[in-house]
């Protein structure tokens, strides 16, 4: 949020500066909703309630659904979409900026995206 204001305060009044940084600052909010759910996503829940799980028991493998790949490859790929229209209309700063503001979405994309490769089944 700081660097989006820094920016704006450059380019004050400017069409080109109000579009860049409205388009930052929702890919900000973007990212850090992507980087809350892969954080926080509850695992299915099971039909029957069973006895309680001894401690001593092993965890099965856990299964991660085709949905977190979708959004981490989702979010990665509108990441670099606008990255890229950034770079074709403000130039090389302006990449720069949304590189720094894009940040937080693409962590969360990736997190995603390695934690479906990583898991045991599909």
């Amino acid at each position: 949020m700081a660097l989006a204001f820094a920016a704006a305060t450059r380019v004050t009044d400017t069409r080109e500066g109000l579009i860049a940084e409205v388009i930052l600052l929702f890919a900000a909010l973007a990212g850090i909703g992507l980087l809350i759910y892969g954080l926080t996503a509850r695992r299915g829940l099971s039909a029957a309630p069973g006895p309680p799980a001894r401690a001593l028991d092993a965890a099965p493998p856990l299964t991660r659904s085709r949905r977190d790949l979708l959004t981490g490859a989702g979010g990665v790929a509108l990441g670099a979409g606008l990255m890229a229209g950034l770079a074709s209309s403000g130039g090389i700063l302006w990449l720069a900026l949304g590189f720094a503001l894009l940040l937080p979405m693409l962590a969360g994309s990736v997190y995603l995206f390695v934690r479906f490769l990583r898991s045991a089944s599909r």
